[in-house]
């Protein structure tokens, strides 16, 4: 299983970027009075058939020819099942995929989410040709982080512009503590 929940998130976009998808929504929700976390994952990807769409939660299916197991999806949906929580796939095919899951925020047994920042910075840096909308919210506060507002304001310059690269890295860490008080969830 992955150490943390970020990785997980890295390793379903990265799932969504070899299904060629160009927009993907990461969605990290914490609702403290509920007890929960909740992760989804939104992707204008090439989708997963319907015959197969049951089988990507079967960690010996996959659909790569470099190895024989799939684990991310299946790790995914036991860390989310083993705090209470639950966890869903939806897909239509040529249109986009979902993933889903919620955790019990307080369960002894739910990783840690990790560092989210350096995932979605690495994420951003290391696939400047797709769009990313991340939402991170706590308890009602939330912040935004559009790709496609950030080209506006860029225009050609790229991501990985070091000034850029420093600001995006300095905006997520920034607005993550404010929204969350610098908690560690």
């Amino acid at each position: 299983m992955l150490p943390e929940l970020s990785l997980n998130i890295l390793d379903i976009v990265n799932n969504s970027i070899s299904a060629e998808a160009d927009f993907v929504i990461i969605e990290v929700r914490i609702h403290k009075m509920n007890d929960e976390l909740t992760i989804k994952i939104t992707d204008n990807g090439k989708g997963i058939p319907q015959e197969r769409l049951s089988k990507v939660e079967d960690p010996f299916y996959t659909t790569r020819n470099t190895r024989k197991v799939g684990l991310g999806i299946p790790f995914f949906k036991q860390a989310a099942e083993i705090t209470g929580g639950n966890f869903k796939i939806e897909s239509v095919p040529g249109n986009q995929t979902v993933v889903y899951a919620s955790f019990g925020l307080t369960h002894i047994d739910r990783m840690p989410l990790g560092d989210i920042c350096s995932t979605i910075y690495t994420l951003l840096l290391a696939n400047q040709n797709i769009d990313f909308l991340y939402v991170y919210e706590v308890d009602g506060r939330e912040f935004q982080l559009d790709t496609r507002k950030l080209r506006e304001i860029l225009g050609d310059i790229p991501f990985d512009e070091p000034e850029v690269a420093k600001f995006i890295r300095d905006f997520l860490k920034e607005n993550h503590r404010e929204v969350d008080d610098g908690l560690t969830f």
